[in-house]
């Protein structure tokens, strides 16, 4: 435990050093509060710049409070993870490009504890980015669309952060496993692109599915239920998950146990 502690430590600490505790949490809070302010003001910016026809009448109405931080999950899926994901692809792979993880692995090190130190420090930074950021379209939805209830928000948002650590979790087991950085990035986005397509155009086939999980936090901030099978996607999400940090710590131990005998 104070091995895996120690290794924990270090990752925040150069997480500090590269300001990513500074700039991640503002890149989520910009986009926490890009979708409420841009459906307030949408129609007064199309008055202004959109060069309509003199005397012309443009009414858009409204989105409600649910649709607007639905669509606040929306930018965190796809921008906020592609700078999470660009934040951290070389978690990993970058230290065995340059070798500094041989001076990390050595006795008592396991390789359990630096994939584990390495994944919760993701999950940990992540969580209050993300945590701020919607912080900050809550506040900006209530003040300029409506309130939406309160425990509606926080399970849609439980259920929203499941699927990030899903997808995180992905990155980390790619990077275990590659040493390209892009290979890790592209995957990670590509099966977060294809889950959610498939998701969207053949939900019966997909309901055990993590990409589903955006469709259920959707349905929670509108109704406060999810769809049904909720509890499918949700178990298989937490078992793929564990099942991925198993297998990349096995694996990684075995492609650096055969390099080391090799």
């Amino acid at each position: 435990m104070k091995i895996w502690w120690v290794l924990f430590k270090k990752e925040m600490s150069e997480a500090a050093r590269n300001f990513k505790w500074m700039w991640l949490p503002i890149v989520f809070i910009l986009l926490g509060i890009m979708q409420p302010v841009t459906s307030y003001y949408l129609p007064d910016m199309l008055e202004q710049f959109g060069d309509l026809p003199e005397g012309a009448l443009l009414e858009i109405p409204l989105p409600s409070g649910a649709e607007v931080l639905a669509g606040t999950f929306g930018q965190f899926s796809q921008i906020g993870l592609l700078v999470l994901v660009l934040a951290f692809m070389g978690t990993i792979s970058n230290e065995k490009n340059m070798g500094t993880h041989v001076m990390v692995l050595v006795k008592p090190v396991s390789f359990r504890s630096y994939i584990l130190a390495k994944w919760l420090h993701i999950l940990v930074i992540a969580s209050c980015s993300f945590a701020v950021g919607y912080m900050a379209a809550i506040y900006y939805t209530f003040h300029l669309i409506e309130q939406v209830p309160f425990l509606n928000i926080v399970y849609a948002g439980l259920i929203y952060f499941l699927w990030l650590i899903f997808h995180l979790t992905l990155m980390v087991s790619l990077s275990a496993l590659s040493k390209s950085t892009a290979f890790v990035a592209f995957m990670t986005l590509a099966t977060a692109a294809v889950l959610t397509l498939l998701s969207s155009y053949i939900p019966n086939a997909m309901r055990w599915s993590p990409g589903i999980l955006t469709t259920h936090s959707q349905a929670v901030l509108q109704s406060g239920t999810p769809d049904s099978y909720f509890w499918l996607s949700i178990s298989m999400t937490v078992l793929v998950t564990v099942f991925l940090l198993i297998a990349s710590t096995h694996l990684f131990n075995k492609k650096e146990l055969t390099k080391s005998t090799s």
